[in-house]
């Protein structure tokens, strides 16, 4: 796979400092951004981290810290249409997919990219939100992870019930008039973390973590994400509702969600995790969609329970390679 250097903003992101940021390109030909941080000590493996929608590389630089100090690679992707990744329409604010399979072209560039740089196995996954859609589509494909790890999974999304046959028929019939490109309604151009205050927000409970993103987003405005296109919309309600369909895969799964998440749908969550075998759901108490985000009692909690499960799953996989 080839591979060339990319840009990375390293002052916002408070990253570890020997990050390695590569552009790639998908089996499409859309170019995505992959960074990659080494363990500080000697890795149990790579985590390959897939972050949620309107996200970024950057953003989650400390929460890449928190991981390597604890023993493991990580592999970090800007999905197509947001971050540094090739935009997708003329209105480079507006998020937008064909369809959700081109996510999967984005996830297999990655593991490929894995590969190509010889990072250590086993592959763990960790999804957030979006991110936990796409993951999950890639583990029923079978690709190589030997455990799962998701943050308030976008497994279906919060919406009130008489408003969803709405949606379904917004989103279908916008295809047929040639309105996909647009923005779904009550959304736009603007940034949430650039034109939201902290007081009231959806993400986090701590002021801290909000006026992080914040600044990364003014700093870089070419960071930026805005509202959803119908299609986008569309694509993701079809999904979702697949997915849900699905069993679940056989790797072990530890799931986070906030008791007050207000993004992504519970009642799915809820379900899923019902019937994974190998799974266990941790419903964090006032915690809010973004736990990965929280206050620093959270996220080293969340750091250190991930951590262990992952390294469960590598002493697992050591094992079965080793009998």
């Amino acid at each position: 796979m080839e591979m060339q250097a990319a840009p990375y903003f390293a002052a916002i992101a408070e990253g570890p400092e020997d990050a390695r940021v590569f552009w790639v390109t998908a089996a499409d030909g859309l170019r995505i951004r992959l960074a990659h941080w080494p363990a500080i000590a000697k890795s149990q493996g790579t985590i390959l981290l897939m972050p949620g929608r309107t996200e970024y590389i950057e953003k989650y630089g400390r929460t890449a810290r928190d991981l390597v100090e604890r023993g493991f690679d990580v592999l970090c992707i800007d999905w197509r249409g947001q971050g540094l990744a090739d935009r997708l329409l003329d209105d480079p604010r507006r998020g937008h997919v064909l369809t959700f399979d081109d996510y999967q072209a984005d996830l297999d560039a990655m593991v490929a990219a894995a590969k190509t740089l010889d990072l250590p196995h086993p592959l763990h996954m960790l999804a957030h939100s979006m991110g936990g859609c796409i993951g999950l589509r890639g583990l029923l494909r079978g690709l190589p992870f030997v455990s799962a790890g998701f943050s308030g999974p976008m497994w279906g999304i919060r919406m009130k019930a008489y408003t969803r046959p709405a949606a379904w028929a917004l989103g279908w019939s916008s295809g047929i008039f040639g309105l996909g490109d647009s923005y779904a309604p009550g959304t736009g151009s603007g940034s949430y973390v650039a034109t939201e205050p902290f007081e009231g927000n959806l993400l986090t409970r701590d002021p801290e973590m909000f006026e992080y993103m914040r600044c990364q987003v003014t700093a870089h405005p070419e960071l930026q994400l805005g509202g959803p296109s119908l299609n986008w919309l569309h694509e993701a309600l079809r999904e979702t509702l697949a997915l849900s369909r699905l069993p679940s895969p056989p790797q072990p799964c530890l799931t986070f969600v906030g008791s007050n998440e207000r993004i992504v749908d519970m009642p799915r969550i809820h379900q899923r995790m019902a019937r994974w075998p190998n799974g266990t759901l941790r419903v964090i108490e006032d915690g809010e969609h973004e736990m990965m985000m929280d206050t620093p009692g959270m996220r080293i909690m969340i750091a250190d329970e991930l951590t262990a499960h992952f390294s469960n799953a590598s002493a697992r996989d050591k094992s079965r390679l080793t009998a």
